[in-house]
């Protein structure tokens, strides 16, 4: 009967240690750690009106192998500090109808002629996102520099608006810019509209079709 007992009450103080255990507030988790980005003064430097027309949106991908040499121990030893950057980026054409005066505009009667701008490269802008670098390497004597990566970026800006351009953006903004021009000149009554570009020879034909 004693040893009954025993087991009983042991069961017992098993179950309030159980109970007592359970009721312990958890072990404290260690917390994330919180990126703050901290407000700052904004000063506006610069202000002025534009009045561009948008033609085109260029999407280029290119991969900029940027190496600076470097000469060590009088000459003796020829160092190199390199990074090969992946850019990707958007280039915007078109023509900034802000350069327009009153000779560029002739109209008689229900024909208009309207001489445009030539058009140009507005932006060049890299996607931060599909933009990486894909290898960084400095040899054991070079010395690293660190805005080598801000320079592979200038250039990979810098060369995508080459490529756009090699690639017809320029011809082919004037054209899209062409076809609205035309098309909101005709909406104010025209009948026929004749849209040009500075620089097309006299007897050229427009880039708008007369309508």
């Amino acid at each position: 009967m004693a040893r009954v007992l025993f087991w009983c009450a042991l069961l017992v103080a098993a179950g309030f240690f159980g109970y007592f255990v359970g009721q312990r507030e958890p072990e404290p988790q260690p917390e994330a750690p919180v990126t703050e980005v901290r407000k700052t003064p904004v000063v506006i430097t610069a202000l002025r009106d534009v009045a561009r027309l948008e033609g085109a949106v260029f999407h280029v991908e290119r991969v900029v192998d940027l190496q600076e040499k470097q000469s060590k121990l009088a000459g003796l030893i020829q160092a190199k500090d390199a990074i090969l950057l992946v850019a990707a980026g958007d280039v915007t054409a078109g023509v900034d109808l802000a350069g327009l005066v009153e000779a560029d505009v002739q109209a008689d009667g229900a024909k208009v002629t309207i001489t445009l701008p030539r058009a140009q490269v507005f932006s060049q802008r890299l996607d931060s996102e599909r933009t990486y670098v894909h290898s960084r390497t400095t040899d054991v004597l070079a010395t690293r520099r660190e805005n080598l990566e801000t320079r592979a970026r200038q250039e990979a800006e810098r060369s995508l608006a080459a490529a756009a351009i090699e690639g017809g953006i320029l011809t082919r903004a004037e054209k899209s810019v062409a076809l609205s021009v035309g098309a909101l000149v005709r909406s104010l009554g025209f009948a026929e509209v004749d849209v040009r570009f500075r620089g097309d020879s006299a007897g050229a034909p427009s880039l708008e079709p007369a309508r």
